[in-house]
């Protein structure tokens, strides 16, 4: 039964982290740099856009992958794989507490914005750079925990 539980927990956890880490980090790569660079009516259009894809996707994505590696670290023999099975739960915990407090929030105001009629105090509340800078991070830590994650399969064959 074990065995059974680790041939479809090991891979599930990897495509979530994978598709997870993968999307954040195409969110660098691409998405930021172009929402970075907008007007603000332009910027509140596009991030409105983006953000409805994303948010159901994500969430699932990382939570997937937190239990799964929790599950792993109570399966795990050795210390060591149950150690970084735990920091890979860790890092993925840290990206969901960054996404529900600090990016969320801003993707959720945003939306209520209306593109052709700002606050006229839009221009301090822009939220572009704070986003971009927590974004940064929370994509760190999945990119973080999924090399810990396939470095564990490498350790485990």
């Amino acid at each position: 039964m074990e065995e059974l539980v680790l041939e479809i927990v090991v891979p599930l956890v990897l495509l979530a982290n994978g598709l997870a880490a993968g999307v954040l980090l195409g969110t660098q790569m691409g998405g930021w740099p172009l929402l970075d660079s907008l007007p603000p009516d332009r910027y509140v259009h596009a991030h409105a856009f983006f953000s409805t894809r994303f948010d159901p996707f994500m969430p699932a994505c990382l939570l997937l992958t937190t239990l799964g590696d929790l599950a792993l670290a109570l399966l795990a023999e050795g210390t060591a794989a149950r150690v970084l099975y735990l920091v890979a739960a860790a890092l993925c915990l840290g990206t969901i507490a960054i996404s529900v407090t600090k990016n969320v929030p801003v993707n959720r105001w945003v939306r209520t914005l209306d593109p052709d009629h700002l606050p006229d105090d839009f221009a301090q509340r822009d939220p572009r750079r704070q986003w971009g800078s927590w974004n940064r991070v929370r994509t760190a830590l999945s990119t973080l925990a999924l090399i810990v994650n396939c470095a564990l399969v490498g350790l485990t064959l």
